[in-house]
């Protein structure tokens, strides 16, 4: 029996699907925050015009801070597929890992090891979750057998 979730895309697909859509979501979440802090940080007759302005200027930087940390996710995340050869909660958690190591990999081995274990932290947490809720799903969604009165059985009910 076959590992492989097929109901996927092939690799290549997928690392390109997660790039466009964590880069929409960067910059749908930039549009939002930049869009409230260039509001408020405005005089009152200008806020409109500044929101704007903040947008334009940020909202595409966390779009693509966003589409890069997915897309390099997704690529370890296929890769960690290929050569380990199965689908399990360990393939995100080594794949937050190792993105997390080379975003952090500018700032010093200090700094990528710290940026590593954070990331594989994080992504543990969210597999961790995500097992807990599908265990709980599915207790609810569980077959169980019908509960049949016997016939045969004498009634306790007393004649009134």
């Amino acid at each position: 029996m076959s590992h492989y979730d097929h109901t996927r895309d092939p690799c290549p697909w997928v690392i390109l699907n997660d790039f466009g859509g964590a880069f929409a979501m960067g910059a749908i979440g930039g549009t939002l925050w930049h869009g409230i802090k260039g509001a408020r940080n405005s005089p009152r007759g200008d806020r409109a015009i500044s929101s704007i302005a903040a947008i334009k200027a940020r909202a595409p930087v966390v779009g693509g801070n966003f589409g890069v940390w997915g897309g390099m996710f997704s690529s370890f995340d296929c890769a960690i597929k290929g050569i380990r050869g199965k689908e399990d909660p360990w393939n995100a958690i080594l794949s937050g890992f190792c993105t997390g190591g080379c975003l952090g990999i500018r700032g010093g081995p200090r700094a990528m090891l710290g940026s590593a274990i954070s990331c594989g932290i994080l992504l543990g947490v969210f597999e961790g979750v995500g097992v807990l809720a599908s265990r709980l799903m599915a207790e609810s969604t569980r077959p169980q057998l019908p509960v049949y009165s016997d016939p045969a059985a004498p009634s306790t009910a007393q004649p009134a």
